[in-house]
C-alpha cells in the first residue's frame, strides 16, 4: 500500500525540492501540497471527518511554514490528528532543535539540504509508526478521528457590544444538549465571566501559561466547573497578570481544550492581544459582535480589516452577530455585510436591555428568562453555527432538555430585517 505524504510549506522552491524527492520515493504517495499552517490543519481536519484512513500517514513541515510558528503547528497537528506522523525538515539540525522538535510531537528531522537517502529512511520510519497507531486505534472500537472539540471565538467590535453575554450563552446551550463544553475568558486584562456567573475561583488561565505539557490532570486542576455544568477556564483577577498568556501559551491551551472538550467557547473581548490572536486563528468558528450604530460597525469594520492584515482570520472566515437589533434602526443586518465583507448570523440578538438587568446586577446570567426574547435568540444562534445537538436535546417544541421553555432552533424569520 502507498504512502500518502502531505508536504506544507509555505516557499515555493521548498515545496518543488520536498515534493521532487518525495515523488522519487519508492511506494510513495506525494499529495497537492499546502502552503500555510491554516491550510494543513483545515485539510486535514476536512480528512479526519470522513475517515481515519483519508488521512495522510505522513505531513512533511517545512521550518518555514507560516503564520503558525513551524514547531508550533506540529504540537497542534500532533494533538488533534495523534495518527498522523509529522516530519520536520529545517537547517538546524543541532541536537537541541531536534529534542525540541520530539517535545512538540514530531516523528522525526530532516537536514537541510536535503538528502535522498535521509528522507526516504525517515518517511519509511514514520509511515510505519503511522500505519501501528492506526492499526491500534482501530481495534478499540471508538476510533478518534482527530477532529476534536468545535472552538468558537467571540470578539467584540468594541467595548460594551455584548461580547460576553454572547459567549456565555451560547456556552449555556451548548451544554444543555448535551455537549461538554468550557468556557474561556481570553480578555485577559477585564474579563467579566467570573462577575457575570457570581463565581469565586482560585485558578486562572495563567496558571496554564507556563505549562509545556498539559495533561488531562492539570487542566481539570485549573477549571473551575459551574452549577450549569459548563466548565470555567477564568481570566485572571490581576490584569497585569495576563501578559504572561502568549500567543504561544495560548496555542498550547486551545489545543489542550479541544481535545477534551465537545464545544470550546473563548471570549476574547474587545482588545486584540497575541492571546486572543492566536485563538482566534485556530477557532473554527470566529464571531465578531457588534451593536447596530455607527461607531460599533466602524469598530466591526476596523477589526476585520486589523485580522486580515495580521493574517489571523480573513472577511469571509469571520461572521458577525448583530446584538441590540430592532426594526427601527437604519443600520440593519445585509448594510453591515456589505460594509464589513463578512457573513452575518441570521438571527439576530433583540434589544431588551430589561430582560436582562435583573440577571446582570446580580451576576446571575445563566439565570435569564427562558421565555425572554434575548435569550431565545442567543440559543437560537448556537443552533445556528451548530453547537447544540438538536436530535439529543431537542424534545416534542424544539425545546432542550433540564432548561425548561427554552429555545426552539427553527430559525426566526427576518421581518423587515
Amino acid at each position: 500500500m502507498p504512502t500518502r505524504i502531505l508536504p506544507a510549506a509555505g516557499d515555493a522552491d521548498a515545496v518543488r525540492s520536498i515534493t521532487t524527492l518525495l515523488s522519487q520515493l519508492p511506494d510513495a504517495e506525494p499529495v497537492a501540497p499546502v502552503v500555510d499552517s491554516t491550510q494543513l490543519v483545515d485539510t486535514l481536519a476536512r480528512l479526519a471527518a470522513e475517515s481515519i484512513d483519508e488521512l495522510p500517514e505522513v505531513v512533511v513541515v517545512h521550518e518555514r511554514i507560516g503564520p503558525v510558528p513551524a514547531l508550533e503547528l506540529i504540537r497542534e497537528v500532533a494533538l488533534r490528528f495523534p495518527a498522523v506522523g509529522v516530519i520536520l525538515v529545517t537547517s538546524d539540525a543541532s541536537p537541541g532543535l531536534f529534542q525540541a522538535a520530539m517535545d512538540y510531537g514530531a516523528r522525526g528531522l530532516v537536514a537541510l539540504p536535503l538528502s535522498y537517502e535521509e528522507l526516504a529512511s525517515r518517511v519509511q520510519a514514520v509511515a510505519q509508526w503511522s500505519v501501528g497507531v492506526r492499526r491500534h486505534l482501530g481495534s478499540g472500537g471508538d476510533v478518534f478521528t482527530g477532529v476534536g472539540g468545535t472552538v468558537v471565538t467571540v470578539s467584540g467590535a468594541k467595548g460594551g457590544v455584548g461580547a460576553t453575554l454572547v459567549a456565555i450563552q451560547l456556552a449555556l446551550a451548548a451544554q444543555a444538549s448535551g455537549r461538554g463544553t468550557v468556557l474561556v475568558d481570553m480578555d485577559l486584562q477585564t474579563g467579566d465571566v467570573a462577575s457575570y456567573l457570581d463565581v469565586q475561583f482560585r485558578r486562572s488561565v495563567v496558571d496554564l501559561a507556563a505549562i509545556t505539557d498539559i495533561s488531562p490532570r492539570v487542566l481539570a486542576d485549573a477549571v473551575f466547573r459551574h452549577d450549569t455544568g459548563v466548565a470555567l477556564l477564568l481570566a485572571p483577577g490581576e490584569g497585569e497578570r495576563g501578559e504572561e498568556v502568549t500567543d504561544r501559551a495560548a496555542r498550547q491551551i486551545v489545543s489542550a481544550l479541544r481535545s477534551r472538550y465537545e464545544v470550546v467557547v473563548i471570549d476574547c473581548g474587545a482588545q486584540l492581544g497575541g492571546a486572543g490572536a492566536a485563538a482566534v486563528e485556530m477557532a473554527d468558528r470566529a464571531l465578531l459582535v457588534t451593536t447596530p450604530d455607527v461607531v460599533a460597525v466602524r469598530g466591526a469594520k476596523r477589526t476585520v480589516r486589523m485580522w486580515d492584515r495580521l493574517q489571523i482570520r480573513k472577511a469571509e472566515e469571520t461572521t458577525v452577530v448583530v446584538n441590540r437589533h430592532t426594526r427601527a434602526t437604519e443600520i440593519q443586518p445585509p448594510l453591515i455585510q456589505k460594509i464589513t465583507g463578512t457573513a452575518v448570523a441570521g438571527i439576530a440578538i433583540p434589544a431588551n436591555f430589561k430582560e436582562l438587568q435583573g440577571a446582570v446586577d446580580a451576576g446571575r446570567i445563566h439565570e435569564l428568562d427562558s421565555k425572554g426574547a434575548v435569550k431565545q435568540a442567543l440559543w437560537g444562534l448556537a443552533g445556528e453555527l451548530g453547537l447544540v445537538k438538536p436530535a439529543e436535546g431537542v424534545q416534542k417544541g424544539g425545546r432542550l432538555r433540564g432548561d425548561r421553555g427554552s429555545v426552539s432552533f427553527r430559525r426566526r424569520r427576518e421581518a423587515g430585517g
